[in-house]
């Protein structure tokens, strides 16, 4: 099953005051007609697409990596330090921020616009009668993609939950999940040991399973499962005051205890002290890796402080002003990017740009962000669907703060948070859909 967020950065008729949507490529929207949005549970769909296609997936090896929060910077992280080594490297990610090229990676580049649509046009036909719907139909691209690349290993991310994701029909040489914390609740379960029992069904016979995960309840549901399915498992540090982690706007530097190099110290461009945990799961998979895709010292070293993976705690300075694009789109991303607010003494005044999608539980995502900010801005994403927009008035209303000022239209609530923050800060976050579109109205690449 797919992720209910999939098109950050584009909507059917991009708005005016968005960046221009011909500068990051084509939207699938715009390649197929009749496509399905929102959640189809089930895997019958895609594994009979797969079958009259020639199972794509089964020609090149896998890692694949699941959880609530991070698993998309553990997945770049381990596709930047495989694309040093010889073998060539896919990335399969979702959801993008403002191209739909983002997805699908090959040696650390995205797919050109034309071999998508090449694609496309090859097996649209297929897809449609399948009635694959956004996300699976992404999914299979990115199979045949990496399959017609040639690649030796694809690194590919849940798109949501785990047991019916699209991406399940995967058989890896390892798999990884970050943490289970409450996130999609309608369609995973309304608590913890739910969640984690959908999660968990990533897990395959004699594969095995890395986690940060250190609930209690969630690690006896992931070991009883390794255990039934004869998957090795492995419990990995989850506090980052045990990695040494320092972190700056630079990035985050913190040491890893690995069985092949001994204790090590990685830096990373990504920002905050989740992304020490992060990093060393990464670490710690590509440890897990056979002996024909183990990456060097200097590989890891390399790969590890080049990774690029936009809009998770990216901050960027322009025209002397900063900005911090975070997603946070759950209780968990928002206590992360608090905690990286807390640790950067970033220029003030510290102005919040935040819309949330209405399904998501911003009475609890926007607390410690107003309390970590100086004045905020809330407006509309753009790209967010109709049917899924927050009301920024109701959103004021409940938090009765003076200094909470409401936009609807997106490019003036840009505009005034640049106003009031000056040479000061904009923290930008809510949703993937308003990072992408502040990203766009920027002007800046997620490329």
């Amino acid at each position: 099953m797919e992720g209910p967020e999939p098109t950050p950065g584009q909507s059917s008729k991009p708005p005016t005051d968005h960046a221009d949507p011909t500068v990051v490529g084509p939207h699938l929207d715009e390649l197929f007609s009749g496509l399905t949005h929102g959640i189809e549970w089930g895997l019958e769909r895609m594994e009979g697409f797969l079958r009259e296609t020639g199972n794509p997936h089964e020609s090149y090896s896998t890692v694949h990596i699941g959880g609530t929060n991070g698993k998309g910077s553990v997945a770049a992280t381990i596709a930047s330090v495989l694309d040093q080594t010889g073998p060539s490297t896919g990335l399969y990610t979702s959801p993008h921020l403002c191209s739909f090229r983002e997805r699908f990676r090959v040696a650390g580049q995205p797919v050109e616009e034309d071999e998508l649509r090449a694609l496309v046009g090859e097996f649209k036909d297929v897809i449609l009668r399948h009635e694959l719907t956004y996300f699976e139909a992404a999914t299979a691209l990115a199979f045949h993609l990496f399959e017609r690349r040639g690649v030796d290993l694809a690194v590919v991310e849940v798109g949501l939950g785990g047991r019916l994701d699209a991406t399940n029909v995967v058989t890896p040489l390892v798999s990884a999940i970050t943490n289970v914390a409450k996130d999609h609740s309608e369609y995973l379960g309304e608590t913890l040991v739910e969640i984690a029992r959908e999660k968990a069904g990533i897990i395959k016979t004699g594969v095995p399973l890395l986690t940060t995960c250190r609930d209690d309840d969630v690690l006896a549901i992931l070991e009883e499962t390794c255990t039934r399915r004869g998957a090795p498992i492995s419990v990995l540090e989850s506090d980052p005051a045990s990695l040494g982690v320092e972190v700056t706007e630079d990035g985050t530097c913190f040491v890893s205890a690995t069985r092949t190099w001994g204790p090590l110290q990685l830096c990373t461009p990504l920002v905050g002290a989740h992304q020490a945990v992060n990093g060393a799961l990464a670490a710690a998979v590509l440890q897990a890796l056979p002996p024909a895709f183990q990456p060097s010292l200097d590989d890891v070293l390399v790969g590890v402080a080049g990774v690029r993976w936009p809009g998770r705690s990216q901050v960027l300075r322009r025209q002397g002003r900063t900005w911090l694009f975070d997603a946070a789109h759950n209780l968990a991303g928002a206590r992360a990017l608090a905690a990286v607010l807390d640790r950067l003494s970033l220029p003030r005044p510290v102005v919040l740009f935040a819309a949330v999608l209405d399904d998501k539980d911003w009475r609890a995502i926007l607390p410690s962000l107003l309390e970590a900010t100086d004045h905020a801005v809330f407006t509309q994403a753009p790209s967010a669907p109709t049917e899924r927009r927050w009301d920024p008035n109701e959103a004021s209303s409940h938090f009765g703060s003076a200094s909470v000022e409401i936009y609807q239209a997106f490019g003036a609530a840009l505009d005034r948070a640049r106003a009031i923050a000056g040479s000061g800060t904009v923290v930008v976050t809510g949703s993937n859909h308003t990072v992408g579109d502040a990203l766009g109205a920027l002007e800046i690449s997620s490329l």
